[in-house]
């Protein structure tokens, strides 16, 4: 069958800044730019296994915690991506779940970035009767994501990459420059530096497409 999760080849979700909200999602975040970003795709599974037990332990500590709900579903979302396989459909259906509880929460966590990761599951994951995916709920989710935080960098570039899907290549390149011209994110280096060269890729994909 087709990758499951187109999304975690595109790294879900990179990058959303650490907020005084949960002290604890700082390690999490560095860590995943670096597991996503400088290792090589056969070490990432194992990377990120660890690295959700980890997010795991945060979660049933802070279980209030919307950032760190938010980042256990990014991070449970990336394991699935990178281990691709039947395997992976627990892993985003479990991540579906902290990213709705999240959202239960505190819709507006991380500049509600719970509604981007959720969005781009949406629509990364194949539909019935295999999984989840709507095309329909990610367009909706991705809007509210945006209306949240209309300048980020990982509001655009996943609205972007759902217009890709879509074969809306004019909107979708418009909003790829968007998230190209996001302001950096001091305490995000790497994450940002990752995020700029995968907008890069698909301008250049649009450009030779």
């Amino acid at each position: 069958m087709p990758t499951l999760i187109r999304l975690l080849a595109t790294g879900l979700l990179a990058v959303f800044s650490l907020t005084s909200q949960a002290a604890d999602i700082a390690p999490l975040q560095q860590r995943w730019a670096e597991i996503q970003y400088q290792l090589p795709a056969n070490q990432k599974p194992a990377a990120f296994k660890a690295l959700a037990a980890e997010a795991e332990q945060v979660t049933q500590s802070e279980p209030d915690s919307a950032p760190a709900l938010i980042w256990h579903g990014i991070i449970l979302s990336s394991w699935a991506g990178a281990e691709g396989g039947l395997g992976a459909l627990s892993k985003v259906k479990q991540a579906k779940a902290e990213l709705e509880k999240a959202l239960a929460i505190d819709p507006e966590a991380l500049n509600g970035s719970a509604y981007t990761s959720l969005g781009a599951l949406y629509y990364q994951v194949p539909g019935w009767p295999i999984g989840f995916g709507d095309d329909d709920q990610a367009e909706a989710l991705l809007k509210r994501a945006l209306e949240l935080n209309p300048d980020g960098i990982d509001s655009n570039f996943f609205w972007a990459d759902y217009l890709l899907d879509q074969k809306r290549y004019a909107e979708a390149k418009a909003a790829l420059l968007k998230a190209q011209a996001a302001t950096p994110r001091p305490d995000r280096p790497l994450a940002d530096q990752g995020r700029q060269a995968e907008i890069r890729e698909r301008l250049t994909q649009l450009k030779n497409g």
